[in-house]
């Protein structure tokens, strides 16, 4: 099927097109099982919806929240959701992505304690004194991607990699074993300092290419961190050691499952891109047996191919398929990684471009055990609300829903902080705008094995 907008007004409609679309995607008429609770490690979500990290590209230069972000938060803590994962905040300045990217260091602590404390404030007054969300900090090293300040050149790759180093900074260079030895390290004391923060667990973030999503591609690596399956996962298996030895802070990570980017220079791939999810599923029942008991998978990469993972009704370029297509190959991806460890409780995605039916297929993946918990990224910028509805009036609105126009998207490309542009206007509007300044994105080459 060609790509195509968003155009279903009934349920029925989008029933009747993921068959003509001969994709398995479950779809269930009714919504309670998102308001179920879940068992996970010492605690009891309330229920099965969740804030993916969604990146706002909106903190002070030092790596410390700004106003928006403070603002965002206190809208998320509100939303209803039972987990609440806290965006990408980089190990150390060289990691962060942009110039407003958060930090967690010392320095920024005591800022970042105050934005979970409002957080947790505005949770408060949505859920009863009994009941609290999941909290999770992202921690994250951007590697190709890093670019602290314009000027940036400290910034470093696992590989050099014919697909994506034309999307990535030019003045990279080759990081050592030995600075990833110590990069570990970085990794432990940040999530010392998150504990101490108050959040239940970390995210030892590895998709969408960045660093640790780099390094378990890194085939034609040399040394201690390329080449074979135990040296590729090392660093991320070495860090949750590390973490579980010295910190009592629960272990999460969000990774990539399948980057579509031909092997070897692709990750739960084959040599023309498509899935072999050997690997992959290899990693989840070695992270269960180090004992994370969450995973929240994503796949692709949003600066080469970002329609496999997320599908969108505009964007930098047309995607050469469906959206029902992509979102049904991403799902079904995470329904394989489900099947590796049946105990593990996985965080789906993809769910935004189905606006209020988004809910309906969460649901049934949910039914199905495709997944535990249902993700909404994109939508909570533009409706973070989406949970409170769901779960108090059983369905979502289709006014307050995202339209998958890749505007934030734009605003993070452009250097502006990223929300949403349609339903957010009087605060992303102006921003929009002045990043914007009339330009528009350039049209993304997708490869032909895409």
């Amino acid at each position: 099927m060609k790509h195509q907008k968003f155009s279903y007004r009934h349920l029925d409609e989008l029933k009747e097109d993921i068959v003509r679309a001969h994709v398995i995607l479950p779809v269930s008429d009714h919504l309670d099982i998102l308001n179920t609770s879940l068992p996970l490690y010492r605690k009891i979500l309330p229920n099965r919806l969740a804030i993916h990290p969604m990146e706002g590209c909106d903190g002070t230069a030092g790596g410390a929240p700004g106003e928006l972000t403070f603002r965002r938060y206190e809208r998320f803590g509100a939303s209803g959701a039972g987990l609440l994962w806290v965006e990408a905040c980089a190990v150390n300045n060289e990691g962060r992505c942009n110039s407003r990217h958060l930090c967690l260091s010392h320095d920024t602590l005591p800022a970042i304690k105050k934005m979970f404390d409002r957080m947790m404030e505005a949770a408060g007054h949505t859920y009863d004194k009994d009941t609290r969300p999941y909290t999770i900090l992202q921690l994250t090293h951007g590697g190709r991607y890093g670019k602290p300040h314009a000027d940036a050149t400290a910034i470093v790759a696992v590989a050099e990699n014919p697909y994506l180093d034309p999307f990535s900074n030019p003045k990279r260079r080759i990081i050592t074993d030995e600075e990833l030895e110590q990069l570990e390290n970085q990794y432990v004391e940040t999530a010392c300092m998150a504990r101490e923060i108050g959040f239940d667990a970390v995210d030892i973030k590895g998709c969408h290419r960045y660093l640790i999503s780099e390094l378990l591609s890194a085939y034609t690596r040399e040394g201690r961190f390329g080449g074979s399956f135990e040296n590729r996962t090392r660093f991320l298996l070495n860090i949750i050691e590390k973490i579980k030895d010295q910190v009592d802070i629960d272990i999460t990570v969000r990774i990539n499952a399948y980057d579509a980017i031909p092997h070897p220079y692709g990750w739960g791939t084959d040599e023309n891109g498509l899935p072999a999810l050997d690997e992959p599923r290899r990693l989840m029942q070695l992270l269960w047996d180090k004992g994370v008991r969450l995973v929240n998978i994503s796949t692709g990469n949003p600066y080469y191919n970002p329609h496999i993972g997320r599908a969108a009704d505009v964007g930098p370029y047309v995607p050469p398929e469906h959206p029902i297509e992509s979102a049904s190959r991403m799902l079904n991806i995470i329904r394989e990684m489900k099947s590796a460890t049946p105990a593990m409780a996985f965080v789906g995605t993809g769910f935004s471009w189905f606006r209020e039916f988004g809910a309906h297929i969460a649901a049934g993946c949910i039914e199905q055990g495709w997944m535990d918990l249902a993700g909404f990224g994109r939508q909570s910028f533009a409706y973070p609300d989406f949970a409170k509805d769901i779960l108090l009036h059983g369905a979502m609105i289709r006014s307050k829903c995202c339209t998958t126009c890749t505007k934030c998207t734009e605003l993070m490309r452009f250097g502006g902080q990223a929300g949403c542009v349609v339903k957010d206007s009087k605060i992303y509007l102006p921003i929009w705008r002045q990043a914007t300044n009339g330009r528009t994105m350039m049209t993304t080459r997708i490869a032909s094995h895409v």
